[in-house]
C-alpha cells in the first residue's frame, strides 16, 4: 500500500512539474496535480511540502494571494514542529512573512519570523537569512531600534560560527540603520569595526570587493549626510575604483561568486544595480559640490543603465533609482535656469511614483515632489503657490532635514513678499530645528545665508557681513561651491550698498567665475547687474556695456523659458497641494530620455537582495535615500 502511494505521489509531482515547465506553462493543471496529492492522505512531511509548493506556485503565477496564504499557513502549522525539515519549515516561514508584508500585515509576519529564528539557531544559513528578513521588516515599519538589535544578534551569531563574510554584512547593515537614527558616533564606530575585518579577514577576493563597495557607499553617504563634500572625495574615489573592478569583463557572474557555500550565499545588491548606485552617489556629490554639468552627465549615464536593466527585468528597485535621479536632475535644471525641462521632469517623477505598486513610491516621495514644485514655483515668481507647496512638504514629511530645507526656502518666499512677521516666526522655528538636526555643513551654511539675506534686506549691512562670512567659512571648508557663489555675490551687493566698490569687485569677480563654472544662471544674472553698477561707478563705459548686455541676455533667457513652461499642461501641477496628484499628463514630448537629460537593502540569502523580492509587493522595501539638496539623509523607505 505504501509503495503504491509513493508511486502516486511521484507520478503526481512529476506531472505537476511537467505542466509547470511546459511551453507555455499550464499552471491550472499543475495546481490540480498538487491538490490531488491530498486525496491520498499523505504523511505530514509530504503534506507540508505540497502546501508549500502550492503556495509558491500561486504566488509566482497567479493573483490568488488569499489561497496562497492559506496553503502557506497550513505548511507552517504542519512543519513548525517537525525535526530535520529545515528547508521546508524555514522556506515556508520566509515566504509566508513575505506574503503578509505584501498585504500590509507586518504584525502577522513578525511573530512567524521570530519563531522561525528561534527554531533555526542550529542552521547558520537560515538563522541569518531570517534575521535579515525580520530586521528588514522592522526597518520598513521604521522600528529602527528593533532592527538594529536583530542585526547585533546576527553579528554575535556569525562570530560564534566564524562566518566572517556574514558578520561583515550584519555590521554594515547595522551601520546603515544607525545612519537613519542619526547616531553619528555609532556609525563611525561600526564602520571602524568592519573596515579591518573586510581588509584582513575576508579571504575571497570577489566577496571582499563587494563588501568594499557596500562599505564605501555607506561612508560616502555618511559624509554627504554631514555636508562634508570635500572630506568625502577620497572615499568616493575608492568606491569608483571598486565598482570598475566589479564590472570588468573578466569578473565572474554573481551566481558563481555567491553560490559556493551556505554562509556566502548572501549579497547586498547585484553588481548591475551597484553600478547604478555608484552613479547615484556620484550625482549626489556633484550636486552638493555645485557641479551641475557633472551631475547632469552622470544622471544621463545612470538613466541609460536603468533603461538597459529594465529591458532585461523591470525590478521595482529600478524605479527607486529613477525617482532619486530625477529629484537631482530637476534641481540641476532649476539652478541652470531650465524651468521648462524641470516641470516636465517633475511630471515624469510624479508618473513614476503613481505607477509603482499600490502607489508605494508616491507615499514615500510626495513631500519631495511638493518641495520640487515649491522650488519651481519660486523660480517663476509664483510665491503663493511656492508657499503652499513648501507647506505641503513640511506637513507631509517626517524627515527633519527635508523639513528644514523647505522652511529655509519658505523663509526666502516670506522675505521676497515682505511678510516680516511670518519671516521672524519661521527664522525662530528654523533656529530651533537647526540645533536638533544633524550637523550638516550645507544646511547650517544655508541657514546663515538666509539670515544674511534677511539682514541685507533690512539694511543691517554689518550683521549681513557677519552671517555671510560664517556661510563662506563653512562653504569653503567643504567645497560647497554654489553656497560659496551665492554668498560672494550677496557680499558684493552688501559692499556695493555701502559704497565700497573695491571690496564689491573683489567679491563679485570670483562669484561670477564660480557661477559660470557651475553654471548658475541666477547668480550670473545678479552678478552682472552688480558689475554694471560697479563699472558705472568706476567710469568704465565699455565694461559697463558688456555687463549690461550680459544681464539682458541672462534675463531674456529666463523670461523666454518661463513663458515657455507656463504653456505646458504640466505647469498645472503647481495647483496640486494634497492627496494624489493628477494622472499622467498628455504632453510627453520632453520627458527625460538618456539623451535629453542610498539605495540599498539589508542583505538577504540566496544571492537575492530583500528589496528585489519585497518591492514587488505593496508597502515594503528598504533603501537608502542619498544625500543631496533634497536628500540630506540616508534612510530606509
Amino acid at each position: 500500500m505504501t509503495s503504491s502511494q509513493d508511486a502516486c505521489y511521484i507520478s503526481l509531482l512529476g506531472l505537476a512539474e511537467y505542466f509547470r515547465t511546459s511551453t507555455p506553462p499550464d499552471i491550472k493543471k499543475c495546481i490540480q496535480c498538487l491538490q490531488a496529492l491530498f486525496t491520498f492522505k499523505p504523511p505530514l512531511k509530504v503534506e507540508a511540502r505540497t502546501h508549500l509548493q502550492l503556495g509558491q506556485i500561486l504566488m509566482a503565477y497567479t493573483k490568488n494571494t488569499d489561497l496562497a496564504k492559506n496553503h502557506l499557513e497550513q505548511a507552517w502549522i504542519l512543519s513548525e514542529n517537525i525535526n530535520n525539515f529545515d528547508d521546508v519549515k524555514f522556506d515556508t516561514a520566509s515566504l509566508l512573512a513575505q506574503l503578509y508584508q505584501q498585504q500590509d500585515q507586518s504584525s502577522l509576519a513578525k511573530p512567524v519570523l521570530r519563531k522561525a529564528i528561534e527554531l533555526s539557531q542550529h542552521n547558520v544559513y537560515w538563522h541569518c537569512k531570517l534575521l535579515f528578513q525580520l530586521a528588514q521588516t522592522h526597518a520598513t515599519d521604521k522600528e529602527y531600534t528593533l532592527a538594529s538589535e536583530l542585526l547585533a544578534v546576527g553579528v554575535e551569531s556569525t562570530d560564534e560560527s566564524n562566518a566572517t563574510y556574514l558578520k561583515s554584512l550584519f555590521l554594515l547593515s547595522r551601520a546603515m540603520i544607525m545612519m537613519i537614527e542619526r547616531k553619528t558616533n555609532d556609525v563611525l564606530a561600526i564602520l571602524s569595526q568592519a573596515s579591518p575585518i573586510i581588509d584582513h579577514s575576508i579571504q575571497n577576493f570577489h566577496l571582499k570587493e563587494y563588501l568594499k563597495v557596500f562599505f564605501y557607499v555607506l561612508q560616502v553617504c555618511h559624509y554627504l549626510q554631514l555636508g562634508q563634500v570635500k572630506t568625502v572625495k577620497t572615499s568616493l574615489k575608492m568606491l569608483q575604483q571598486s565598482i570598475q573592478t566589479i564590472i570588468a569583463p573578466n569578473w565572474p557572474s554573481d551566481e558563481q561568486i555567491f553560490g559556493q557555500n551556505n554562509t556566502e550565499m548572501f549579497m547586498w545588491l547585484p553588481k548591475e544595480q551597484l553600478y547604478v548606485l555608484v552613479y547615484l552617489v556620484t550625482v549626489s556629490h556633484s550636486m552638493m559640490a555645485g557641479y551641475m554639468d557633472k551631475a547632469q552627465k552622470y544622471t544621463e549615464k545612470a538613466l541609460t543603465q536603468i533603461e538597459k536593466l529594465k529591458s532585461q527585468e523591470n525590478k521595482p528597485i529600478l524605479a527607486v533609482f529613477q525617482i532619486i535621479l530625477l529629484e537631482h536632475i530637476i534641481m540641476c535644471r532649476l539652478v541652470m535656469g531650465n524651468k521648462s525641462l524641470a516641470i516636465k521632469e517633475i511630471a515624469l517623477a510624479k508618473d513614476v511614483c503613481l505607477s509603482s505598486t499600490n502607489k508605494f513610491l508616491l507615499k514615500k516621495h510626495a513631500p519631495q515632489l511638493h518641495c520640487l514644485l515649491g522650488l519651481y514655483a519660486m523660480s517663476t515668481s509664483l510665491f503663493e503657490h511656492a508657499e503652499k507647496q513648501f507647506y505641503s512638504c513640511i506637513q507631509e514629511t517626517t524627515e527633519r532635514e527635508l523639513k528644514l530645507f523647505a522652511n529655509l526656502n519658505l523663509a526666502i518666499v516670506y522675505l521676497r513678499t515682505k511678510r516680516e512677521q511670518d519671516l521672524r516666526n519661521i527664522l525662530e522655528q528654523i533656529q530651533q530645528e537647526n540645533s536638533q538636526c544633524s550637523n550638516s555643513q550645507a544646511l547650517m551654511g544655508s541657514f546663515y545665508y538666509v539670515q544674511g539675506l534677511n539682514a541685507f534686506h533690512k539694511s543691517s549691512f554689518h550683521e549681513a557681513k557677519r552671517f555671510l562670512r560664517e556661510t563662506l567659512k563653512m562653504a569653503n571648508a567643504e567645497d560647497l561651491n554654489r553656497l560659496t557663489s551665492c554668498s560672494l555675490v550677496l557680499l558684493s551687493h552688501v559692499f556695493l550698498s555701502i559704497g565700497n566698490s573695491k571690496e564689491s569687485m573683489n567679491m563679485v569677480t570670483p562669484a561670477m567665475q564660480l557661477a559660470s563654472k557651475i553654471p548658475d544662471i541666477h547668480v550670473q544674472l545678479w552678478g552682472s547687474a552688480i558689475l554694471k553698477d560697479l563699472h558705472r561707478m568706476l567710469k568704465e563705459p565699455a565694461q559697463e556695456i558688456e555687463a549690461y548686455n550680459n544681464h539682458v541676455n541672462f534675463s531674456q533667457n529666463l523670461i523666454a523659458d518661463q513663458l515657455k513652461c507656463t504653456k505646458f499642461p504640466e505647469h498645472a501641477l503647481i495647483n496640486w497641494f494634497q492627496g494624489d496628484p493628477p494622472l499622467p499628463m498628455l504632453s510627453q514630448e520632453l520627458l527625460v530620455q538618456p539623451t535629453a537629460t542610498i539605495v540599498a537593502p539589508i542583505a538577504s540569502g540566496s544571492g537575492v537582495p530583500v528589496v528585489a523580492q519585497q518591492q514587488q509587493q505593496p508597502g515594503s522595501g528598504t533603501y537608502v535615500r542619498l544625500p543631496g539638496t533634497l536628500n540630506q539623509q540616508v534612510m530606509f523607505q
